[in-house]
């Protein structure tokens, strides 16, 4: 048979290939690509090949990456080609801590203030938002913000929260610290002149004895959780919607994965149904390897012999699989990270609370994580892990120290002799200040000590802690790590203590896949891991410091299949149908802030579109308000032609 061109220029390929060393999976040089990536600046992360121009995936793996001429001829009949026009493309990003599976549930009823640049602003957002929320529904504001990053550089007042809302029940979260109530909020829930104080929480009062709406934390969150639990909750069918758009603003922001922490109140496998019936449905767009937490003191031993009983770590898929338990082992344990209160000591049961918990999973196998902020915890928790270990070796067993703020050298090395790994994230850009109000700047240069931790081997992980008290932008997280800032500007951490861009992403990718056990397939785009990849809106590696925060997707690829795209890809995006109900901050709002817009990210990534309708200059009678139209269910799925046709993408027209 007489070869075509196109074979003859496959073989002069596979012989270059294999000429200049380019690595590939197994049968690579007979199998044709789904998917090439070509002419990207790509950084593989592969110690072996760092960078490459184009890369080729195949069922859902990467096939090859290197040179856009030794890439390409591997092209056949069925390859799809983008050609990523000089962008920087990295791996997808791994969130080492979060809570994906319990915050999508509420994704789509938070008002988020997370990188709003003034108070002023925030405040309209409220007064807006207020407007729209039906009765008995309330306004919530959690997530990652301080009052640092307003240019006002303080919190709102009650008063002016009762001025924005005053009929609307509000619930605004501050960090672990606080939760500010409107009046409209206190006759929600209830709260009187004679509502006791919770233990370890403060309800404040003024001079006549009546509740303020202010909650303080004393210093467990608990009050701030279980009040906010108090609130209405969204239907099974809303709260899938809700968990999809989570997903996507995760991936918006270059996350194709997370190990979800669990959470109080998520209680398996009852509180899990949402997120197992996305995964049944192919609708993942984040991979999710999930830890059980313990949910009631005092049985927390229960917990863990019904869950052993019932399932093993590993069970699932790529998309949805069980990774131990924690973060929460035993309520005594509990140190969270409260800087505006003394440190707690923990109680003398603790030990053997969680030495009962420790035991039962190391007999069992089961990975597992523990929430840990002070060098004084740790220390404790150590001791108890070691003689566990004396008697039922961990061998392996992989756990996790979560946080860590305060560890020191001493501990660090406990860690890597039980084989143990530290998973940090970016809690100290939010609470820096209150850091060095209490303990000093110098305390203040190595918290967490992530360079003493990678020197000593100790696998480290990153990560953020969202959804209630931290950002779930990794970007901000990423800025933290390279600059040493919090979102206020403060100088935290010395030059000498931060860490360089490739190895913060590398804590992103590589170092958070070791958590979930998923060294090997994940993490780097070289043959045969998974081939998820996310091309950036800005180049990391040469922006300026203070841009990096603002970095997000313009593609999102996971195993091979765009699950997010903007900018010039934006007629590849598979967008979900709009968040629910229509009621929903998410629909208005959306998400993180997008400062290069001066806005809220619309959820349906509205303005990005609108700079390419062909009248991207504001109009002057209806102020060009396009994410109102693209917001709402109307049959415009084919955007160019619909508004095209009138001329103007202005909904008003």
């Amino acid at each position: 048979m007489t070869p075509t061109r196109r074979t003859l220029l496959k073989s002069v390929g596979a012989a270059a290939l294999l000429g200049t060393g380019i690595r590939h999976a197994e049968g690579a040089m007979t199998t044709e690509p789904d998917l090439i990536l070509t002419n990207g600046r790509i950084t593989t992360l592969d110690r072996s090949k760092p960078d490459a121009e184009a890369v080729a995936i195949k069922d859902g793996r990467i096939l090859a990456a290197g040179r856009a001429d030794e890439i390409m001829p591997l092209a056949g009949a069925g390859t799809e080609v983008i050609d990523l026009k000089g962008r920087r493309a990295v791996p997808g990003l791994n969130d080492s801590h979060t809570h994906l599976i319990r915050g999508g549930l509420y994704y789509n009823l938070e008002l988020r203030w997370e990188g709003v640049p003034s108070l002023a602003d925030a405040l309209r957002m409220l007064r807006e938002q207020a407007r729209r929320t039906p009765a008995p529904q309330w306004v919530r504001v959690v997530g990652g913000w301080s009052e640092f990053q307003f240019a006002e550089r303080r919190m709102p007042t009650l008063d002016e929260i009762n001025a924005a809302a005053p009929d609307t029940p509000v619930f605004i979260l501050h960090l672990y610290g606080r939760a500010l109530l409107n009046r409209a909020a206190l006759r929600a829930i209830g709260f009187t002149r004679d509502t006791p104080n919770p233990p370890g929480g403060v309800i404040e009062h003024d001079a006549a004895g009546e509740p303020t709406g202010l909650l303080v934390a004393k210093p467990s969150a608990l009050i701030l959780y279980s009040t906010l639990a108090k609130g209405p909750k969204l239907d099974p069918e809303d709260q899938a919607n809700s968990t999809r758009h989570f997903m996507r603003e995760l991936n918006r922001l270059g996350i194709t994965s997370v190990i979800d922490a669990g959470g109080g109140g998520q209680n398996y496998p009852d509180d899990y149904e949402i997120i197992r019936a996305l995964h049944r449905d192919g609708q993942m767009t984040v991979r999710v390897a999930y830890n059980l937490f313990a949910q009631k003191a005092g049985e927390e031993l229960a917990d863990y012999r019904r869950w052993t009983g019932m399932v093993k770590p590993g069970e699932g898929d790529a998309f949805l699989r069980l990774n131990g338990g924690g973060e929460n082992l035993a309520w005594s344990a509990a140190d969270f990270e409260n800087f505006l209160e003394p440190r707690p000591d923990l109680a003398p049961v603790m030990e053997a609370e969680l030495e009962s918990v420790v035991r039962l999973l190391a007999e069992n196998r089961w990975p597992f994580r523990i929430h840990a902020t002070y060098d004084e915890s740790i220390d404790r928790f150590l001791t108890v892990f070691e003689r566990v270990d004396r008697d039922v070796p961990f061998d392996g067993l992989r756990f996790i120290i979560d946080h860590a703020e305060t560890i020191t050298p001493r501990n660090i090395e406990r860690i890597a002799a039980l084989g143990g790994g530290i998973a940090v994230q970016h809690r100290m850009a939010f609470q820096g200040e209150y850091y060095v109000d209490r303990y000093g700047a110098d305390a203040a240069e190595a918290t967490p000590p992530i360079t003493r931790m990678l020197e000593a081997g100790v696998p480290v992980g990153a990560g953020t802690d969202a959804t209630r008290v931290s950002s779930y932008n990794p970007w901000v997280a990423l800025y933290w790590l390279t600059q040493g800032k919090t979102l206020g500007g403060l100088t935290l951490t010395p030059e000498r203590n931060r860490l360089d861009r490739e190895t913060a992403l590398r804590l992103w990718t590589k170092g958070s896949a070791w958590f979930s056990g998923e060294a090997g397939v994940k993490g780097a785009l070289a043959p045969g891991e998974h081939a998820d990849i996310t091309v950036l809106s800005d180049d990391y590696f040469s922006v300026p410091g203070e841009a990096i925060k603002d970095i997000e997707s313009v593609m999102t690829v996971l195993g091979g299949r765009i699950v997010y795209a903007a900018a010039e890809f934006r007629y590849r995006d598979p967008a979900p149908p709009p968040p629910s109900p229509d009621w929903s901050p998410a629909r208005t709002f959306g998400g993180h802030w997008r400062r290069a817009e001066g806005r809220p990210a619309s959820a349906t990534n509205a303005m990005a579109l609108s700079s390419a309708c062909g009248c991207a200059d504001q109009c002057g009678v209806h102020g060009h308000a396009h994410h109102i139209a693209w917001s709402t269910p109307l049959p415009v799925s084919d955007k160019s032609r619909f508004w095209g046709a009138l001329g103007c993408n202005c909904f008003a027209f």
